[in-house]
């Protein structure tokens, strides 16, 4: 019965179907509905380079601020004045 049942969901997740485009991607593609589409996939885009492009400046801060610990400036001759 087991076997069975398994048989049928592999057929029917197999099968062959009718795909459909989703109500957004159908219709025109200069509507209102695609135009505020787009501009949602943008704004999410610049979102995410923001938090990639702020996560890239730190380690770069982190990487500079371990140089200028590792490596101080060297002494000067002159005396320090009082």
């Amino acid at each position: 019965m087991k076997l069975l049942r398994k048989m049928v969901v592999a057929a029917a997740a197999l099968a062959p179907s009718p795909l459909f485009a989703c109500a957004a991607c159908y219709g025109q593609s200069d509507s209102a509905l695609a135009s505020g589409m787009n501009w949602g996939i943008l704004t999410l885009l610049g979102v995410v380079l923001t938090v990639l492009t702020c996560i890239a400046l730190f380690f770069v801060h982190i990487v500079r601020k371990e140089e200028a610990v590792s490596n101080p400036p060297p002494p000067t001759d002159r005396p320090a004045d009082l």
